[in-house]
């Protein structure tokens, strides 16, 4: 069985398991689950430099965090109606 498989085999049965199951299976991948950071591969290097540069020179424009939070609030407003 590859990667890909046990992955999709372990999320589904993640999502049925038991506390008891999960907790144990927490307690076996705890320590690499909380060592593990944001992985930054070439390609996201890539398009966050691509996205800088466009920015710094103009040719593509940028939103506040503050406005960006009122986009997805309202979003989320319309959503729930």
């Amino acid at each position: 069985m590859n990667t890909t498989a046990i992955r999709k085999k372990l999320h589904n049965y993640l999502e049925i398991a038991n506390d008891k199951d999960v907790m144990a299976m927490y307690g076996i991948a705890e320590k690499a689950i909380e060592g593990s950071g944001v992985v930054y591969t070439n390609e996201l290097i890539a398009e966050l430099d691509r996205r800088h540069a466009a920015f710094k020179d103009g040719s593509e424009k940028a939103v506040t965090a503050q406005e960006s939070k009122k986009r997805v609030q309202k979003i989320l407003k319309s959503a729930r109606k």
